[in-house]
């Protein structure tokens, strides 16, 4: 074996290890796991599709943390979540609801992480696979047969 291809394969062993030890990219396990309870609050499994947790909304949020230009961007999800790592899962289905009920008038800083949460939750849900094919029947580029279902120019 050439040193070269030793080298390699320590160097691939060390990145697996890693990957392994460390599963997301910005949050810790405990944000993490506060954070997917949170977006399948927002958007719950149902009949007919998966909710956030199935289409990994909470990987793809982590994600887009990690690769965050701002660092006060990240800091405002980190400060947005740390009420809900300590809370027991039925406070922080009632700390949701209390600040979901002035979602359109933030004034807090727990009501504009709200905002963006679950804004960050839509968006995430509604470019996976589960959200654009199972919830909204998306079925690609083809041809519409029937009745236009879209508004005619006046």
């Amino acid at each position: 074996m050439k040193r070269r291809d030793l080298i390699k394969i320590s160097a691939g062993a060390v990145a697996v290890a890693a990957h392994a030890q460390a599963p997301h990219r910005f949050l810790t396990e405990e944000e993490f796991a506060a954070l997917d309870e949170l977006t399948e609050m927002i958007i719950p499994a149902d009949e007919k599709s998966g909710g956030a947790h199935a289409a990994k909304v909470a990987e793809y949020i982590d994600m887009r943390l990690a690769e965050a230009f701002e660092q006060s961007t990240r800091d405002k999800w980190r400060a947005g979540l740390a009420p809900f790592v300590k809370a027991s899962k039925e406070d922080r289905l009632a700390l949701l609801t209390k600040i979901a009920a002035h979602e359109r008038n933030p004034g807090t800083p727990a009501e504009e992480f709200f905002v963006d949460l679950k804004h960050e939750t839509i968006g995430a849900y509604y470019t996976s696979k589960i959200g654009i094919h199972d919830d909204l029947d998306y079925k690609g580029n083809t041809y519409q047969q029937g009745e236009y279902a879209g508004e005619l120019p006046k």
